[in-house]
């Protein structure tokens, strides 16, 4: 279902969304008074809900569309205001599974490709991950959200013009950098999870990469989260800017820990029981600087399509940190980080995942759980306790 006050919006996200042969556009509203009182009538397993509409705005809808659905999957769509970033993220925490940042113009909408993939991808997996959840079969069996191998996120770096690519948007790749976009590894997600051992020095640093459904989790995980204010902790969370800042102020009212946006004129001390987010469209890397470590931002190329991207940050902290580094990759579509572990790992670090039932999305933690790079593929409410214990190093 495809909720909009803008009878424009409404015709251009239904014709995105059914030029996919596996998706159906089964009804419409024009404000969440109309999508609340059709939505069990239409079978709808996804909406896409606007924000700001009359009558019945989005975030009053949310809750009166979960109680008559209650395992219907509600992607909020808003666009890149300060105003509408906070309400999105009080909308995940209200029980919406994930956000679009809507271009702002009737014109953007149309010409964005990128927004237009993000679209389809997402009510894909929300889609099939609900299927999944019923024990229901998927429109082709087999695939499941995984199956979006070697894509991520891209409306996290704006095209340069309207109806441009995304590849024309791109600066050329430095020597030696992933240029963006580019698959460079098969995943295959089906291989069983192999784990590996960890190293026996004390963790003094934990870095996070997530994605899809990234926020919630990062939220859950966070909560009273006592031990994490021993150590550093960098994120890395596959979102456009605004949304940065506004995720950093609701992670540190959940940890209770000082918690900010990294800014991009830094440098950014690192430090011991502060958590520090990559703002939107910049990567986020540390380096040594004296006897402290820094974190610096960058606008070098996307990396799988996104910026800011995991991997930049994994492997800066493989550099810094060798066998004293502790990365965990949470729920996501793609496999954003699976370089920059495959140098954390090989480097002595340690990595944890998220496991497949738990997870939104198995794309970023499948990919390096079934590349054998994982110490722990744990469910989300069992990951705060088996952290806890290795960075204590207490017996597992």
């Amino acid at each position: 279902m495809v909720v909009d006050d803008s009878a424009v919006i409404r015709g251009f996200l239904t014709r995105f969304l059914e030029e996919d042969p596996k998706v159906k556009v089964v009804a419409s509203a024009a404000n969440g008074e109309m999508a609340v009182r059709n939505i069990k009538r239409s079978g709808a397993e996804v909406v896409l809900l606007d924000i700001e509409m009359p009558q019945m705005d989005g975030m009053t809808a949310l809750p009166k569309l979960l109680a008559e659905v209650p395992d219907l999957r509600i992607v909020m769509a808003s666009t890149l205001t300060k105003h509408n970033a906070e309400i999105t993220l009080r909308a995940l925490r209200a029980g919406a599974v994930d956000y679009v940042p809507k271009p702002e113009s009737n014109r953007e909408v149309n010409a964005n490709v990128d927004f237009r993939r993000e679209i389809v991808e997402k009510v894909r997996a929300y889609a099939s991950a609900r299927r999944k959840d019923r024990g229901e079969p998927l429109p082709d069996e087999g695939r499941t959200p995984s199956s979006f191998r070697g894509r991520g996120p891209a409306s996290f770096v704006r095209s340069a013009g309207r109806g441009s690519s995304p590849a024309a948007a791109r600066p050329a790749a430095r020597p030696g950098a992933t240029p963006a976009g580019v698959r460079s590894e098969v995943v295959d997600r089906s291989k069983p999870v192999e784990l590996r051992g960890a190293s026996r020095q004390r963790p003094t640093i934990l870095a996070i990469g997530a994605s899809t459904g990234g926020p919630q989790a990062l939220i859950k995980l966070f909560d009273d989260f006592k031990i994490a204010r021993t150590v550093p902790v960098l994120i890395v969370q596959h979102m456009p800017a605004t949304f940065t800042s506004i995720l950093a102020d609701h992670l540190g009212r959940a940890s209770g820990m000082p918690t900010r946006e990294a800014t991009q004129s830094g440098p950014n001390r690192v430090v011991a029981g502060e958590i520090l987010v990559a703002p939107g469209n910049y990567h986020m890397v540390v380096r040594q600087d004296g006897t402290s470590v820094v974190a610096e931002c960058n606008q070098d190329p996307p990396e799988n399509f996104c910026r800011p991207a995991v991997d930049p940050m994994f492997r800066s902290v493989a550099r810094v940190y060798g066998d004293r580094a502790l990365g965990l990759v949470l729920t996501g579509m793609g496999h954003d980080g699976l370089r920059g572990a495959r140098e954390l790992v090989n480097a002595g670090g340690t990595l944890f995942a998220q496991d497949e039932a738990s997870s939104v999305v198995w794309g970023m933690p499948g990919a390096v759980a079934t590349a054998g790079l994982c110490h722990k593929v744990l469910p989300l409410a069992e990951m705060q306790t088996a952290l806890s214990r290795f960075i204590e190093r207490a017996p597992a």
